[in-house]
C-alpha cells in the first residue's frame, strides 16, 4: 500500500492534496482577473481578499468532493456518471409515462395562473414561453436532424420585424401577420437550406452564423426601411377589433368599454399569454406527431449517419430542407409574440448571443428531447430574473452551469426515449 494512503481510512491523501492545489490554481486564474481587479475610471483597485476567499472556498470544496468520491457512496455516484448514457433510451412496451398525469395538471395551473399573477410574473412567463417556442424549433434542426445552426436568431428577427413592417407599410395587425411571419420565416429557412446541402459540422455552423449576421446588419443599416438602430414601434394586439389600451386609436373601441368593466393594464399581457400558451401546445403536439412519422425518423437517421441515410433511399435534400423550414417557421411565430410583448423592435435584440442561448437550451435540455427543451427554456430564462442581485456574475454562473451539465448529463437533462414494441408471433427477435 502506498505510504500516502492511510491504512485505516483508505483515502489517497497525496492525490487529494494534488487535486485541491490544482483546483485552487485554476480558481486563481479564473477569478483573479474577474473578481480581483475593480476598475475605477482610468485606474484600478486590487481586491486580493475577495480572490483569497473564493480560491479558499474552491479548494475546500474540492477537498471535500475528492474525499467523498473515495468513499463507497462516492464510488457508486461516480460509476453513475461514467455509465454509458448515449443513444436512444428504449422503454418497456407496457411502460406508462407519468406525463399523462403531469400535462393535465400543468394545463390547469396555466389556466388559473393569470388570475393570481402580477404583471412582472406574467412578463417573465411570457418570455419563458417564447424561448420554449424557439427551443422547439431549433430542436428540430439541431436535436433531431443534427444540423448545427448558429444563425437561428435570423428567423426570430424575420418574425418580429414582419409584424413591425407589416403594420408600418401595409397596415397589417397581429392576427394577419402571425401566419404570414411563419410562412416568411419558413421560406427564409428553405432559402438558407439550399446552399448548405453539402456542408456538415463546423462549415455548416459558419455559414448559418454568417446568415444570421447578414440579417442583423441589414436591419441595422437599412435606415429608410427598418429604422436602423432606432428600431420600429409595434402595435398592440387586438381581439375582434377591440383594443387593450385605455384609449383606443384610430376610432377603435377599448375592450373594457365594450364589455363595461374597469380598465386593467395587465389585460394585454394576459391576452398574449393565453394565445402564446395555445400556440405552444399546438407546436408541442405537432412536433410530437412529427417525430413518430416517417419524416421524424428520417431526421434522426440523418443525424446519426448521413451516408447510411442516403444509402437507404432517403432524399437527404428534402430531409434537410424540411428540418430548416419547420424549425424556421416556429422561430417566426416566436418573433411575432416577442414584438407584441415588447411593443418595439430593434436589431440589438437579435444578436449572436441569442442564437447561443437558444442552442444552449437545446443542448442542456437534451438533443431531440421535447420535455427537456421545455424545462431548459424556463430554467435559462427565469434564472437570470432570480439572479438579478448577481448580475455581474451572471455569465460566469451560466458557464459553470454548462460545464456541470456536460459532466453530469452529457446527453442533456432528459435524453430521447422510445416506447418498445412487442415482437409479433412468428417473427424472429
Amino acid at each position: 500500500m502506498s505510504t500516502a494512503k492511510t491504512a485505516s481510512s483508505g483515502f489517497d491523501i497525496k492525490r487529494t492534496l494534488l487535486e485541491t492545489i490544482v483546483a485552487g490554481l485554476l480558481a486563481l486564474i479564473v477569478f483573479g482577473p474577474v473578481v480581483g481587479v475593480v476598475l475605477d475610471g482610468y485606474d484600478f483597485n486590487a481586491e486580493p481578499t475577495r480572490v483569497a476567499w473564493l480560491v479558499g472556498g474552491v479548494m475546500a470544496g474540492r477537498l471535500v468532493i475528492s474525499l467523498f468520491l473515495q468513499t463507497a457512496a462516492g464510488q457508486r455516484m461516480l460509476s453513475g456518471f461514467e455509465s454509458g448514457g448515449s443513444g436512444v433510451h428504449v422503454r418497456a412496451p407496457d411502460y406508462k409515462s407519468r406525463l399523462r398525469y403531469i400535462i393535465p395538471a400543468l394545463i390547469v395551473i396555466a389556466i388559473v395562473f393569470p388570475i393570481f399573477a402580477n404583471k412582472y410574473l406574467l412578463t417573465v412567463v411570457i418570455l419563458g414561453l417564447i424561448y420554449v417556442l424557439l427551443g422547439l424549433g431549433l430542436n428540430i434542426v439541431v436535436g433531431l436532424a443534427g444540423l448545427l445552426d448558429l444563425g437561428y436568431v435570423a428567423f426570430y428577427a424575420i418574425g418580429a420585424y414582419g409584424l413591425a413592417l407589416g403594420y408600418q407599410y401595409l397596415g397589417l395587425g397581429f392576427w394577419t401577420v402571425l401566419p404570414l411571419a411563419a410562412i416568411a420565416a419558413a421560406l427564409a429557412g428553405c432559402i438558407l437550406g439550399f446552399p448548405v446541402l453539402r456542408m456538415h459540422g463546423d462549415y455548416l455552423a459558419i455559414v448559418t452564423l454568417g446568415f444570421g449576421e447578414i440579417i442583423r446588419l441589414v436591419l441595422n443599416n437599412w435606415l429608410s426601411f427598418t429604422g436602423g438602430p432606432n428600431g420600429m414601434p409595434v402595435p398592440s394586439p387586438t381581439i375582434f377589433g377591440l383594443e387593450f389600451g385605455r384609449r383606443a386609436k384610430d376610432g377603435g373601441v377599448p375592450i373594457h368599454e365594450f364589455f363595461g368593466f374597469d380598465y386593467n393594464p395587465n389585460l394585454k399581457f394576459v391576452f398574449i399569454y393565453a394565445v402564446l400558451f395555445l400556440v405552444v401546445l399546438a407546436v408541442l403536439y405537432i412536433k410530437h406527431r412529427l417525430t413518430r412519422m416517417p419524416v421524424g425518423r428520417a431526421w434522426e437517421a440523418l443525424r446519426e449517419d448521413e451516408i447510411a441515410c442516403r444509402s437507404m433511399g432517403l432524399n437527404h435534400v428534402l430531409v434537410k430542407l424540411s428540418a430548416f423550414t419547420l424549425g424556421a417557421s416556429t422561430a417566426g411565430l416566436a418573433g411575432v409574440f416577442f414584438a407584441s410583448y415588447q411593443g418595439f423592435v430593434n436589431p440589438s435584440s437579435f444578436t449572436f448571443f441569442e442564437s447561443a442561448l437558444i442552442l444552449a437550451i437545446v443542448v442542456l435540455g437534451g438533443m431531440g428531447s421535447t420535455v427537456g427543451v421545455v424545462i431548459a427554456a424556463f430554467v435559462l430564462t427565469v434564472a437570470p430574473e432570480l439572479l438579478r442581485s448577481f448580475s455581474e456574475y451572471r455569465v460566469l454562473l451560466f458557464g459553470v452551469l454548462m460545464v456541470v451539465m456536460m459532466i453530469w448529463r452529457p446527453r442533456g437533462l432528459i435524453r430521447i426515449s422510445r416506447a418498445g414494441v412487442v415482437p409479433r408471433k412468428g417473427v424472429a427477435p
